[in-house]
């Protein structure tokens, strides 16, 4: 048996097989699925990477490494894999993945650790070289083994969906009926780029295919974690208060424990949680809670009255971190004909998932084994960071991964599953199913930073900029620094900043991470400027990305979409911006109107031009675009999340408020440009474009301008007023 699953020979098997594709310079080996010891012991011994299974009746499952949060990996990814392996997508099944990072993660993250992570629009670009190679593994492996099996020259053959074709005499063989003679290779291949398919004879790349994911969501039949349910499992909740980082003292134990149902309390550091029977038993024992909860760095602080702080930073000595210093700034400022100083704010925002956050952990009666059912994110951390919680192996932990109801950023953080697996330990071997209400995602959630971004331009007596300086002031690192380069615009002295402030507020990233507030900043700073000098904004910028080709490409397109230079409706303006984001390049061009009696702005109408590089599905990436699109005027318009007192003042979605279906524009229309450039990821691209293309129509239509988001309408009245 031992032959069978050595590196140059397989079991050859009427059953399923895999391919195991090697890395640490081993080669490949194709081993039965079916239990086998042996096969096992092999798998344990070295580090193999597993990308599909085939069976003897064609039927191909192929693994998907990134969660599905609706953003369409489920299809996007095996599209390139079975692209290479020339499959039958007929008779194609996509799976999760097993979470282990050093087998099915991608070094584009972190070039010296591999990394599952679905985050930062990242996931085509992570993959996309990983899938090409280990799809044109695949079909090599199958064309040897014909090759092999009808004793001709591999050079003779060629595949066609799903069949090895063997032109001299036109035999064929489906992939299925290759199980009982596959062989393995003395050596496998890495491929060259010139070795992979013509485009030209793409037959899933760039071309829309139903995707995988949504017959059975259409049904209703489609698992999240949120519906699992697992014999003898319990469920628990978290009382952590609204003040970030307060301690809890419990004054009624006694009585909480005398509750129906109630089976344990678990204190945490910032927590009291309750494990129970069913969740209604829960939820109405976190009602009868009497915490005294402690003072912590958050207490004091108000979210709408810090903005004055944050000026007197910006307008300190004290420089913060640099990001970005090329060129002379001062110089530009000094010898500028004309200068500008212009401070924009936005406040926190929350990521308003559909799902509620939860997690299903189940711990191991000795304690050293845990598995748990989550939708996730993933992360750095490919098991979420269960096994030092429990200090445990990493290999003695299992994370089944779960579609996802909406993640944003939010479930990139492992702070529910941790919580679940706190819970668990508890009362193992019980499985634990782990719930946050909406309230408690609201109140003790992670939110997108607010900041107060000062930015200074300089320009010469032709109105070209010569100069652009920026400083943000908030917390969260690159939650705040990040999307502030714009390496894209043809400015030759360019500084930019970061100082540090807390709150005591938890962040995380949230969709498009420091893009949001970033490029709004940026692109209204364009505008001012243009104004200023009355010149057309988009002819402004055509000179700014004079020496970006791929760039102004996508202003030309969305000029031409939205009819740019034609009459408008009167009480209507449209306004343009640009930026890059995960890669990809785009322009945004909006039409708004303005109730000067309301502060309402109304969006009619948005236009999208991207470039992405090569787009593996066009119908999704329209999909991502527009939904992106929705998001941001959502989070612009409607999204406040305020703190008094170090509090979270909003509970639910009835105080804070979401964009409405009456809403959304009458039309989004999205146009992708060609390319033969690697993937990029469009899935953050629209959401930056809309606060600053909301703000330059505004000004165009107004003369006024709007510079701290949300647009509320107090806001957009004092505007008005002012």
């Amino acid at each position: 048996m031992s032959k069978a699953v050595s590196r140059r020979e397989f079991l050859k098997t009427s059953g399923e097989v895999a391919l195991f594709i090697g890395v640490s310079g081993l080669l490949p080996q194709i081993i039965s699925c079916k239990n086998n010891k042996e096969v096992q012991k092999l798998l344990k011994k070295h580090q193999l990477t597993a990308w599909v299974k085939l069976a003897e009746d064609g039927q191909i499952t192929i693994y998907n490494p990134a969660a599905e949060m609706g953003q369409g990996s489920m299809t996007s990814l095996p599209a390139i894999f079975a692209e290479e392996m020339d499959a039958d997508w007929s008779k194609i099944s996509v799976e999760f993945s097993p979470q282990e990072s050093h087998i099915y993660g991608s070094d584009k993250w972190s070039p010296n650790n591999k990394v599952m992570l679905s985050a930062g629009s990242m996931i085509t670009y992570g993959y996309y070289s990983i899938m090409r190679q280990a799809g044109a593994q695949a079909r090599y492996i199958l064309m040897h083994s014909a090759a092999e099996h009808w004793k001709v020259p591999m050079e003779e053959l060629s595949t066609s969906n799903g069949e090895v074709i063997n032109g001299r005499d036109n035999k064929r063989m489906g992939y299925g009926n290759l199980i009982p003679f596959l062989s393995m290779p003395e050596k496998l291949p890495e491929f060259s780029e010139s070795e992979f398919k013509d485009p030209k004879n793409y037959r899933f790349i760039g071309i829309d295919r139903p995707r995988v994911d949504i017959p059975d969501k259409v049904k209703g039949t489609t698992q999240f974690a949120i519906d699992i349910q697992l014999p003898e499992m319990l469920y628990g909740v978290l009382e952590r208060g609204n003040l970030h980082g307060a301690r809890p003292t419990l004054n009624n134990e006694s009585e909480i424990l005398a509750l129906r149902g109630v089976l344990k309390i678990v204190p945490f550091d910032y927590a009291i949680g309750i494990i129970s029977e069913t969740l209604d038993q829960a939820l109405a024992a976190k009602k009868r809670l009497n915490i005294t909860w402690s003072e912590s760095s958050a207490s004091g602080f108000n979210s709408q009255e810090c903005y004055k702080k944050y000026e007197k930073i910006a307008s300190g000595k004290s420089a913060g971190k640099v990001i970005t210093n090329e060129g002379d700034i001062n110089s530009a400022i000094k010898s500028a004909t004309k200068t500008f100083s212009v401070d924009f704010k936005n406040d926190y925002v929350y990521h308003a998932q559909m799902e509620p956050l939860n997690a299903i952990v189940q711990v191991g009666t000795d304690g050293n084994s845990a598995e748990v059912w989550v939708g996730s994110q993933q992360g750095f951390d490919s098991k979420l960071g269960v096994p030092k919680y429990l200090g445990i192996p990493a290999e003695n932990v299992k994370i089944n991964l779960q579609y996802l109801g909406g993640g944003f950023g939010r479930r990139s953080m492992t702070d529910f599953v941790l919580e679940g697996t706190g819970l668990a330990r508890e009362v193992a071997p019980r499985p634990v199913k782990l719930i946050w209400t909406r309230e408690d995602d609201l109140s003790y959630g992670a939110y997108r930073p607010l900041t107060l971004q000062r930015l200074k331009a300089s320009a010469d007596a032709n109105g070209n900029i010569t100069g652009l300086s920026h400083c943000v002031v908030g917390d969260g690192g690159n939650l705040v620094a990040s999307g502030i380069r714009i390496d894209y615009y043809d400015i030759p002295h360019k500084y930019a900043e970061w100082r540090e402030v807390s709150e005591g507020i938890r962040l995380k990233h949230w969709r498009s991470v420091g893009h949001g507030p970033n490029k709004f900043a940026i692109e209204c700073m364009v505008d001012e400027i243009a104004a200023y000098f009355k010149k057309d904004p988009a002819d402004f910028r055509r000179i700014l990305l004079s020496k970006s080709p791929r760039g102004l490409a996508t202003l030309e397109k969305a000029i031409a979409m939205s009819d740019w230079y034609s009459a408008i409706a009167d009480k209507r303006a449209k306004g343009i911006a640009f930026l890059e984001r995960s890669g990809t390049l785009s322009t945004g061009v909006c039409e708004i109107s303005v109730d000067r009696k309301t502060g309402k702005i109304k969006v009619h109408h948005f236009w999208t031009a991207s470039d992405a590089g090569i787009v593996i599905q066009p119908d999704n990436v329209r999909a991502q675009m527009e939904g992106g699109i929705l998001m941001g005027i959502s989070s612009v318009l409607k999204e406040q999340l305020t703190v008094v007192n170090g509090q979270v003042q909003q509970s639910n979605f009835n105080d804070y408020e979401i964009l409405r279906m009456s809403e959304i524009p009458e039309s989004v229309e999205t146009e992708m440009i060609e390319s033969r450039e690697t993937p990029r990821g469009v899935g953050e691209s629209g959401t930056p474009l809309v606060a600053c293309a909301i703000a330059n129509a505004f000004l165009k239509l107004t003369g006024k301008h709007l510079r701290h988001l949300p647009f509320t309408p107090e806001r957009v009245l004092k505007a008005l007023n002012t």
